[in-house]
């Protein structure tokens, strides 16, 4: 889609709000294509928010998140979350920004596709006499998220089932999100594990074992419950 952009004249930028450094060195892991831009200050943010073009929602930066990291976190203003900006020098091509919620996994998920995207804008380019676009609540987005009591167990596997483990950068040259098959398959072998273990040994023991367990598995999924508030629409 990158290219089909640069082929109709225009250009992509990924903007975040790490610090510019960080944001190089994923640029370069990833091998993406496309420069990305560190905006810790939000000041980008803030001014497509002023010019009434995209209001893009801003989480804290919390204790679950800093402790993951292999990298000092620094963001004076929290993190936005995830959204989707068009624009040529006349008008807004296409719009679109997360509203995290459980349903989404917090922002994590419900992302709209490339190619919805790039058609979107391509509708809006060729409608030369159409207004600014409005906010897209409804986009095609890519597959749809687990449930959240799963993506919070996933979460617990990510940190051995010992405690909730975000899925943030490493600065290893790995995308985040590439661990998920690899953190879903380490679930189901525990899952398996505990099945075996009730068929193949005494009851008692199983069942004091989880017992044992089944305290650190709640208080960390009351932590991921906690951490991923249901936001709305203002």
């Amino acid at each position: 889609m990158v290219d089909a952009i640069r082929a109709a004249g225009g250009e992509v930028y990924g903007v975040t709000s790490e610090p510019q450094a960080l944001a190089s060195r994923a640029q370069e892991d990833w091998g993406l294509s496309f420069e990305c831009v560190g905006d810790p200050h939000q000041e980008i943010a803030d001014a497509a928010r002023q010019r009434g073009m995209l209001d893009l929602r801003t989480s804290e930066v919390g204790e679950f998140i800093t402790r993951d990291t292999s990298w000092g976190v620094s963001h004076p203003k929290g993190f936005y979350q995830p959204g989707v900006l068009a624009l040529s020098s006349e008008r807004l091509l296409y719009r679109w920004r997360s509203v995290p919620s459980r349903e989404n996994m917090g922002g994590a998920g419900g992302r709209p596709m490339e190619d919805y995207v790039w058609r979107q804008i391509q509708a809006s380019l060729a409608d030369t006499s159409a207004a600014d676009a409005v906010l897209d609540e409804t986009p095609a987005i890519k597959g749809k998220p687990p449930p959240f009591f799963i993506f919070s167990m996933m979460l617990m596997a990510h940190g051995w089932f010992l405690r909730p483990k975000a899925f943030t950068y490493q600065d290893d040259g790995v995308n985040p999100m590439q661990r998920f098959p690899l953190v879903l398959m380490r679930l189901v072998v525990f899952i398996v594990c505990w099945i075996a273990a009730f068929a193949s040994l005494p009851t008692i023991w199983v069942g004091a074992a989880l017992a044992f367990y089944a305290p650190l598995a709640i208080l960390g999924i009351r932590k991921v419950y906690v951490t991923f508030a249901v936001e709305t629409e203002e």
